[in-house]
Order: C-alpha cells, then sequence, then structure tokens
C-alpha cells in the first residue's frame, strides 16, 4: 500500500441538535374562572403548538347548567377549532386542552385528549404529558380487575386508578393514584369544583401557575401550562397544586404533599 494512501474512516453519525436536550412532548392547559375559557384555551393550545401537531382537544365546564363540553380532533389547533360552531358548543367558565405528540398508543381519535369519564363523585377530565414507566404493569393488573380500556394511552391508567380509589374527594383519589405511577408526567385535571395541577416528583415535566387581570377590579383567571422559556416555577418538591372556587379569591395556590416515595414535605408553590 503506498505510504500517502488513504484509508476509508468511520465516522459516528453526527448528533442532532435537538438530541442533547429535553425532549417537549405534548402540550396541557387549564384555566378556570374565565368567561370564554374554550377560545383561551384554544390560543393557549396555539402558542404551545410546537409541543405536539398530531391532534389537538378541549373539555370545558359550565357551573350554568352543570354540564361538561368536549371536542376533540385530528391535526393543528386551528384546524381542529376553526370552526366557530364547534367553539359555540364548548361553553364554560373552565376548561383544559390538550396537544399531542404520540409517545404512546396509535394516532387515533379514541387517543386524543382531554379523556374524560363519570364518576360517583361526577365528571372528570384529566390531559397528560409525559411517560408512565411502569404504565403496561398497572394496565395489566387493572384489566385483571376488570377495568375495560378504550385507548392506548398512558392517560387512561389515571383515570382508573382514580376510579378504583377507596377514598371520597377528588383531590384524595387523585393523590392515591399517583403513589401508585412512576415516570416523568405533568398533568391537568378539571373537575365540577376544581382545577388541579400535578407535576412528577422530580419536576421532569414541571408545570406554570399563572393568573390573567380580572376587568374591574374582578378577580382575574388562574391557568396551568408548561413550564416555558422565561417562565418560573418555585415549586421544589413532589404536590398536588389546585384552585377551588372558594379559594380562587386568594393569591396563594394550595400546595398538598403526595408522600411519594418518601420526598420531603413541599414548600407553597407560588
Amino acid at each position: 500500500m503506498h505510504p500517502h494512501s488513504t484509508l476509508p474512516v468511520s465516522l459516528p453519525d453526527p448528533v442532532r441538535a435537538d438530541e442533547d436536550h429535553l425532549q417537549e412532548e405534548c402540550a396541557v392547559f387549564g384555566i378556570w374562572n374565565a368567561k370564554d375559557a374554550a377560545t383561551l384555551t384554544t390560543l393557549g393550545l396555539h402558542a404551545l403548538q410546537h409541543r405536539g401537531q398530531e391532534a389537538a382537544g378541549i373539555v370545558s365546564f359550565d357551573p350554568q347548567d352543570s354540564r361538561f363540553h368536549s371536542h376533540r380532533g385530528l391535526g393543528l389547533v386551528g384546524d381542529v377549532f376553526s370552526d366557530s360552531r364547534v367553539m359555540a358548543t364548548l361553553q364554560g367558565t373552565r376548561a383544559i386542552g390538550h396537544n399531542r405528540y404520540a409517545t404512546t398508543g396509535a394516532t387515533l381519535l379514541r387517543n386524543v385528549q382531554p379523556l374524560f369519564a363519570e364518576f360517583a363523585f361526577g365528571g372528570l377530565a384529566v390531559a397528560h404529558n409525559g411517560n408512565l414507566t411502569n404504565a403496561d404493569t398497572l394496565r395489566r393488573e387493572l384489566i385483571r380487575r376488570g377495568c375495560l380500556f378504550q385507548s392506548t394511552t398512558d392517560t387512561e391508567v389515571f383515570v382508573h386508578l382514580i376510579a378504583i380509589s377507596l377514598y371520597a374527594t377528588v383531590e384524595d383519589r387523585l393523590i392515591d393514584a399517583l403513589k401508585r405511577v412512576t415516570g416523568a408526567y405533568s398533568l391537568v385535571v378539571l373537575s365540577q369544583d376544581a382545577l388541579i395541577g400535578v407535576r412528577d416528583p422530580m419536576g421532569v415535566r414541571p408545570l406554570v401557575l399563572g393568573r390573567l387581570p380580572g376587568e374591574g377590579g374582578k378577580d382575574g383567571s388562574w391557568f396551568w401550562r408548561p413550564k416555558h422559556a422565561g417562565w418560573t416555577l418555585l415549586a421544589r418538591n413532589s404536590c398536588v397544586m389546585w384552585s377551588r372556587a372558594s379559594l380562587l379569591s386568594s393569591t396563594t395556590a394550595v400546595c398538598v404533599p403526595c408522600a411519594v416515595r418518601g420526598h420531603a414535605a413541599p414548600l407553597l408553590c407560588v
């Protein structure tokens, strides 16, 4: 071989720029005490469109008629919620929404969130971002107990764990369910009486609690959304944070420890 010949060198594939940092998957948004809650939720999901482009959904609740309203569809937010007739059906002053980026389950309408179910205590809607590392184990266990799954997403595991909990209140049932799951996740949960935000014990999928100014000195609207550039989350430990109608006049968010795997009790969240 010629001393100056060049041998082919096998170089590693270039590392994509987006593989060096945490991937953003799915968007969750929730708002409470807003005149056009579904419209504001649509705007929030549109701002979070980069987190998921496969499907979008909104569940709203109208305290005037005590009914939940839902619309879900495949595609971008602007496509799913462009029809004024659809928006007219999403009545109410509180709502949650979700943009789907598939990490589990096929892109089918039955996998589009938020998921909604009727319980003994009333309706409950759940929107979830992240993955549960023990979802398959929990799913098999729940199926053996007789639970009927309608989707293939991790989100429905939360719904069934809440359903089988023996606690009385929504908050206690949710905390009971969270003790069973492991992984990186965040949730927004809407019941008739509360908008609840949850993040995993390690804060891998954090949420931000914000507030819109009210008109004429009235109380503004509270909202949850994923942590984003320029936003700050003050929570440091595993917790469930919710805003009830009786608490919304306060500027303080309530923080309830989950007592998950020995994590210390949380400080005041916001």
